[in-house]
């Protein structure tokens, strides 16, 4: 293949358009690419005005242009460079770059136009602008829809702040009055069981079975307001964290027998409360106070809701890996729906009835078994009793 022929190819697969003019303007040669990018056949252009490609203002300034290069050398175009915009056949414009070489061919110049079309790319760029444009509408109303929810937020923050330092205030009202209403409760309870002891052993000499029934029913009804008291005081130092575990070694099984004794005296009419330790070894490192507060608490409530001629169960377990303390009774138990619920503050089931309480003891126990490191589970459905396990890893 010769040169000609080779160039001739070259020229017909380039994939960009390939136009040649001469010094006036007038196309002497197009490849297939520029045709198919103006929409003319060969014949439809070549021998004419290169012009005829071109949208105003363009055509009317192109001869100017090729003028005034002749006249000056002062190249715009020429081994420059740059975009501009084509007229199709149907009048149409599209967008592309234009590279413009001189040639000194057979003794005369002619131009050699490299056409490559932008129409994707400035599609693409147009696109990008819009997609530009509408991201930065979307970013403008979410920042002014952040604003407002950030100025609400403070809003609320502002509220909440001072809603809190209004219960905090409310909180402390009601602290020290729990505190002081304990405290100031406690004498004359403590003068009413001392004076109703008083007269249940003054009045043995009268043998009447009436007196000895109303003390014992001041008696109770003291004990009742002294629990209800510790329960409330217990809460109030709950709340303002006066409360911390003080571990210390003791004997588990001598505290428990304490524990049985001291609730046996205040069990229903043949109530029994069975105690069993089960382990090598008694020792334990816990708080003997706060695990002794959480025991009486449970036995009384076996005691509480179970009835007469009952069995409580009361077991320890002690091995190298943990400690644990098993109450077991045979009373009302705890409906299913209400167990969810049983260690929140003020809680009592639904089958509680007349039973005295104030719905604070579980809630007691719990946290004060969480400030030792351990945990409480339990067993229970209606009429069937109820078993609260006291779990210490040691």
């Amino acid at each position: 293949m010769d040169k000609e022929a080779l160039l001739e190819a070259i020229i017909n697969n380039a994939i960009d358009g390939i136009i040649t003019i001469d010094t006036k303007g007038i196309i002497e040669a197009i490849n297939p690419s520029a045709c198919e990018l103006f929409g003319y056949e060969v014949e439809e252009v070549v021998g004419k005005n290169i012009s005829v490609l071109m949208p105003e203002p363009y055509r009317s300034q192109h001869d100017a242009y090729i003028h005034r290069y002749h006249q000056t050398g002062e190249a715009h175009i020429i081994g420059i460079g740059r975009e501009v915009t084509g007229l199709r056949k149907d009048k149409s414009e599209f967008p592309f770059r234009l590279a413009v070489s001189k040639v000194q061919y057979e003794g005369r110049i002619v131009y050699t136009g490299f056409i490559h079309d932008l129409s994707r790319e400035k599609d693409a760029e147009e696109q990008l602008k819009k997609y530009t444009s509408r991201l930065e509408h979307l970013v403008e109303e979410r920042t002014q829809a952040l604003q407002s929810i950030v100025a609400q937020l403070q809003d609320a923050k502002e509220e909440v702040s001072l809603s809190l330092e209004k219960e905090k205030e409310l909180n402390q009202l009601k602290s020290r009055f729990v505190s002081m209403a304990s405290h100031e409760f406690r004498t004359p309870l403590s003068s009413i069981q001392l004076s109703a002891s008083l007269i249940e052993k003054y009045a043995q000499e009268y043998q009447n079975p009436n007196i000895a029934k109303h003390v014992g029913k001041i008696k109770v009804g003291v004990g009742n307001l002294t629990n209800i008291l510790n329960d409330f005081l217990s809460l109030e130092r709950l709340e303002a964290g006066k409360i911390n575990p003080q571990a210390a070694p003791f004997d588990l099984v001598k505290l428990a027998e304490e524990i049985t004794e001291e609730m046996q005296l205040i069990a229903k009419q043949n109530q029994n409360i069975i105690y069993q330790h089960t382990g090598k070894s008694s020792l334990v490192t816990l708080d003997a106070a706060l695990l002794k507060n959480c025991i009486i608490n449970l036995i009384a409530n076996a005691i509480k809701y179970s009835g007469e001629n009952t069995f409580i169960e009361f077991n320890t377990e002690l091995d190298e890996k943990r400690c644990m303390v098993i109450i077991k009774d045979d009373g009302i138990g705890i409906p299913v729906n209400d167990q969810k619920h049983l260690f929140e503050p003020f809680f009592r089931a639904n089958n509680t009835g007349s039973i005295p309480g104030t719905g604070l003891g579980l809630n007691i126990v719990n946290r004060y078994i969480k400030l030792m490191n351990g945990e409480v589970e339990f067993e229970s459905s209606e009429n069937k009793g109820a078993k609260f396990t006291l779990i210490f890893n040691l």
